[in-house]
C-alpha cells in the first residue's frame, strides 16, 4: 500500500474525531430530549408519580441487563457500526414513547430505551479510544465535555417543544428523524478496520489481539483485580456526580437554608465545573498525566465536599460542589481508558465492565445516601462524597498516566484498502 500523506492521515483524523464527538451528543440529546416532556407523559396515562418514576426505572434496569452484551455486539459488529446504527435505532425507541397507552408499555419501552443506551456508550467510548490512539494524545475527555453539551441542548430542545405545546409524537418523531440521519452521516467518517488496527504492537493493548484473548474465567488474578479496583473508581464517580443532581438542592434549602431559587444552584455549578474541565481536561492530562490528575481530582473532591459540609453557607457549598464537578471531570474517561488497555481481555471487555459498575454506582448511590439521611441527617450521609475522594485519590495510582503514542500504522486504520493512484 502506498503511504498515506500526513496531510490527507490528518483530515481523515479529524474527520473521525468529529464524527464520534457528534455521536456522543446525539446520544445525550436522544434522551434529554425527553426528560422535559416527562409531565405532559404522565398526564396523558393519567400516572402517579410512583407510577412514573417505577416506569423510568426500567432504564437502569435495561441498561444493567443488556449492558453486558456491548462486547459481543463490537466483535461482531465493530464498534462504529454499533455506535452510530444502535443511535439510530436507539432515536427510534425513544420516538416510541408517545404510543405507549399504558404503564406497562411504556416500562417495556424505557427498558429497550436504557438497553440500547448501555450498548451505545460502550461503543462509542471504545471508538473514541480507537480515534484517541490514532492520536497519540489524549482526546477523549472533550468527547463527554461534548456529551455534556448535548444533554444541554436536549433539555432545552424538550423545554421549548414543551413550551410550544408541540404534540409530543410530532416533537420526538422529528427528533429522531433529525438525529437518526446525523447518526448516519456520522458513521461514514468513522474508522474502517479491525478493533486493534491504531494499537501499538508492544503496548498493553497489543496482548488483548486476536491470538491472545482470553476467557474472563481464565484472566490473570492482577487482571481481576485491576478490574475491581477500575469499578470502585467507576463508583465513586457516581456517587460525586449524584450528590450534585439528587442531593445538592435538598442540601443547600434543608442543610444551609437557602431558598427555591438558590437550591438548584449545587447542581449547575457541579455540572457547569464538571463541563469545563472535560472540555480542558484533554491539554491538562497531556502535561501531568491523567494518573496524577485523577488523584488530585480525588483530593479536590474530598477537600470541596469537606468544605461544603464543614462550613455549611451557600457560598461554600457552591464552591464545594464545584470543585467535586471539577475534581471528577476527567476520572470516568480515565477509568475506562485504563478499562480498554487492559491485557489480554477480548474488545470491549475492560469497558463493559466498568460501565456497568458505573451504572450499579448511578443505581445504588441515592438508595445508600438516603438511608444514611434517614438515620442521621443529609450532611452526615454526604460525607460518603469525601470518603468517595478519599478512595479516589488511593486508588487512583492503578489508572495509566497517558495514552500510548500513535502507532506508525495508523493510517491503516483509515485506509484500510490500497488507494488507487494514477499512472
Amino acid at each position: 500500500m502506498p503511504p498515506v500523506p500526513p496531510a490527507v492521515l490528518d483530515r481523515h483524523l479529524r474527520r473521525a474525531r468529529a464524527a464520534v464527538s457528534a455521536v456522543f451528543f446525539v446520544n445525550a440529546v436522544l434522551y434529554a430530549n425527553l426528560v422535559p416532556r416527562l409531565p405532559d407523559i404522565k398526564d396523558r396515562l393519567e400516572l402517579s408519580n410512583t407510577a412514573l418514576g417505577s416506569a423510568i426505572a426500567a432504564m437502569p434496569v435495561g441498561a444493567l441487563l443488556a449492558g453486558l452484551l456491548a462486547p459481543a455486539f463490537i466483535q461482531r459488529l465493530g464498534s462504529a457500526r454499533v455506535a452510530a446504527l444502535g443511535l439510530v435505532v436507539l432515536a427510534v425507541a425513544v420516538a416510541g414513547v408517545p404510543l405507549a397507552g399504558t404503564w406497562v408499555v411504556l416500562a417495556v419501552v424505557m427498558l429497550v430505551v436504557g438497553a440500547l443506551d448501555a450498548v451505545v456508550d460502550v461503543a462509542q467510548n471504545a471508538h473514541g479510544f480507537r480515534v484517541q490512539r490514532a492520536y497519540g494524545r489524549s482526546i477523549v475527555n472533550a468527547f463527554h465535555g461534548v456529551w455534556s453539551i448535548g444533554a444541554v441542548v436536549g433539555g432545552l430542545l424538550g423545554s421549548a417543544a414543551a413550551g410550544l405545546a408541540v404534540p409530543l409524537a410530532v416533537h420526538l418523531g422529528a427528533s429522531a428523524a433529525v438525529f437518526g440521519v446525523a447518526a448516519l452521516v456520522a458513521y461514514r467518517f468513522l474508522l474502517r478496520g479491525p478493533e486493534d488496527a491504531e494499537r501499538t504492537p508492544a503496548g498493553a493493548g497489543g496482548e488483548a489481539s486476536a491470538g491472545g484473548r482470553r476467557r474472563l474465567g481464565s484472566l490473570p488474578g492482577h487482571t481481576v483485580l485491576l478490574l475491581a479496583a477500575l469499578g470502585a473508581l467507576a463508583a465513586c464517580g457516581a456517587f460525586v456526580e449524584d450528590a450534585g443532581s439528587s442531593w445538592g438542592a435538598l442540601y443547600l434549602r434543608g442543610e444551609v437554608g437557602a431558598g427555591a431559587a438558590v437550591g438548584g444552584l449545587a447542581f449547575v455549578a457541579l455540572q457547569v465545573a464538571m463541563t469545563a474541565g472535560r472540555l480542558t481536561g484533554d491539554r491538562v492530562v497531556d502535561r501531568f498525566g491523567q494518573r496524577r490528575v485523577a488523584r488530585l481530582g480525588g483530593a479536590a473532591i474530598a477537600l470541596g465536599m469537606g468544605l461544603a459540609l464543614a462550613v455549611p453557607s451557600v457560598g461554600t457549598t457552591l464552591a464545594g460542589f464545584a470543585l467535586a464537578g471539577l475534581g471528577v471531570a476527567t476520572l470516568v474517561p480515565a477509568v475506562m481508558h485504563t478499562a480498554d488497555e487492559l491485557p489480554g481481555l477480548p474488545h470491549g471487555v475492560g469497558l463493559t465492565v466498568v460501565s456497568w459498575l458505573l451504572r450499579v454506582g448511578f443505581l445504588v448511590s441515592p438508595a445508600v445516601v438516603g438511608l444514611v439521611a434517614d438515620a442521621a441527617s443529609l450532611r452526615v450521609a454526604l460525607v460518603s462524597v469525601v470518603l468517595a475522594g478519599l478512595c479516589v485519590l488511593l486508588l487512583g495510582r492503578v489508572l495509566l498516566s497517558a495514552p500510548p503514542p500513535a502507532p506508525e500504522d495508523s493510517a491503516a486504520a483509515i485506509h484500510p484498502t490500497p488507494r488507487r493512484t494514477t499512472p
